[in-house]
């Protein structure tokens, strides 16, 4: 399905100089300046594109010098163009798309936070953007650089389980109601659901392990807690920090939610997958904890983690017994070390997108890859709300396909220029 390489980026020097990165949307995923601002080290962040005045302000006192703009009419202006190699755009999900395409025909190497978009139509928008214009894209699924995920991988690669047959993904969201529920997450013009929102990183996890895409799927899942909380307030003068709290506690507690709620809380897809891999993935937004647990299951045995960030477990049974053993026959132990985030994803991700922006060559992620993730959680979301059926989930058309699987045409391109 694709690739994976190193993600180090070299240090700068006096003939290979930082690339100059812009960034779109100043919020949430902002936290990835930290790894883009690295000021010989091979990338610094020089233009930081905000329509929010604190937006701005906040790049400004995060990042010495950074130009502001507010508007992606004066970001792409020949004098602010002229400083940016690459570009991260990390506005909100309904955004992605518009921000992206006018990114790509610019011909600016760009990175689109995950996921990738709101639909299919969209999705797709975005990748003949890229194929048409001949720019490099990539997308955000960091995931793929969690320890635990590649853990899991590496144990299915070295078919200790065999074939991989089976994938049970169940997703325990404690945060649901601060993440989701009161900002325009809830809304599902801006998201279509969190079986795509959230699903979408989950779905192309199940995709990578099972190294096939879901072709048909079916769903069920209701709005169960948070529609019948009748407190609501505008919050787009504040940000999650300023409401996230582990005391908003239970659930049902829950106060100034989004004025608009239309989005499901609890929900749960039976995919199937080419070669006729099968895969059920649940999530719940009204749990007390909150990780991922994941089951394989092979010809020859199963995994499963236990945790999902630093010090977690992945454990291995490849002999038969009649009952649970809890001493499986291998057992992974994440590394406690890197608490950065999302376990030491996010740098790597970073890191790789800069070696890509710049020189090309294969990536751990993959904007097929991403597009599959959202057809099948968009497809889901249509079965969930119109009574559960079967939903084909329509195909990206081969000759994308096959552009981007040879590395986005990279054999008759060379190294993007720096200043």
């Amino acid at each position: 399905m694709d690739s994976t390489t190193s993600t180090t980026s070299p240090t700068s020097t006096p003939d290979r100089p930082d690339l100059r990165i812009g960034i779109i949307g100043f919020g949430l995923r902002a936290s990835l300046a930290r790894y883009a601002h690295r000021p010989g080290e091979g990338s610094r962040v020089t233009v930081v594109c905000d329509s929010a005045e604190r937006g701005r302000r906040d790049a400004a006192e995060r990042i010495e010098g950074v130009r502001l703009v507010d508007s992606l009419d004066a970001f792409l202006a020949p004098d602010v163009r002229a400083e940016v190699d690459a570009v991260l755009v990390l506005t909100p999900d309904h955004a992605h798309t518009e921000h992206a395409v006018r990114t790509l025909e610019a011909g600016i190497p760009t990175f689109v936070e995950k996921p990738l978009a709101t639909s299919v139509d969209d999705a797709d928008r975005v990748l003949e953007a890229a194929h048409r214009s001949g720019t490099r894209l990539y997308v955000g699924h960091n995931m793929r650089h969690m320890p635990v995920v590649q853990a899991m991988r590496e144990v299915i690669e070295a078919g200790t389980i065999g074939e991989v047959k089976a994938i049970w993904c169940r997703h325990f969201v404690s945060a649901g109601g601060d993440y989701y529920f009161k900002d325009w997450h809830a809304d599902r013009r801006n998201t279509t659901g969190l079986l795509l929102q959230k699903g979408a990183h989950d779905i192309d996890v199940i995709h990578w392990l099972a190294g096939a895409y879901t072709r048909r799927v079916s769903a069920v899942g209701d709005l169960a807690v948070y529609g019948a909380i009748e407190d609501h307030r505008d919050n787009t003068d504040r940000r999650m920090a300023d409401w996230y709290s582990l005391d908003n506690w239970p659930p049902t507690e829950q106060r100034e939610l989004n004025p608009v709620v239309d989005i499901e809380d609890i929900s749960m897809a039976n995919l199937v997958l080419e070669g006729g891999v099968l895969a059920s993935y649940q999530q719940c937004h009204f749990t007390p904890d909150y990780w991922r647990n994941y089951t394989v299951i092979g010809t020859k045995g199963r995994l499963e983690n236990f945790g999902d960030g630093p010090g977690a477990l992945v454990k291995v049974w490849t002999r038969r017994t009649d009952a649970y053993r809890d001493d499986a026959d291998q057992v992974i132990e994440i590394p406690a070390a890197d608490t950065t985030g999302h376990g030491g994803a996010d740098p790597l991700l970073v890191a790789e997108f800069v070696r890509f922006a710049r020189d090309g060559g294969p990536t751990m992620t993959s904007p097929v890859a991403a597009r599959e993730a959202v057809a099948a959680g968009a497809s889901a979301t249509t079965s969930l709300r119109t009574g559960g059926g079967a939903v084909e989930v329509p195909a990206l058309d081969p000759a994308l396909v096959a552009w981007f699987e040879d590395g986005q045409g990279q054999r008759e391109r060379q190294p993007v220029a720096t200043a």
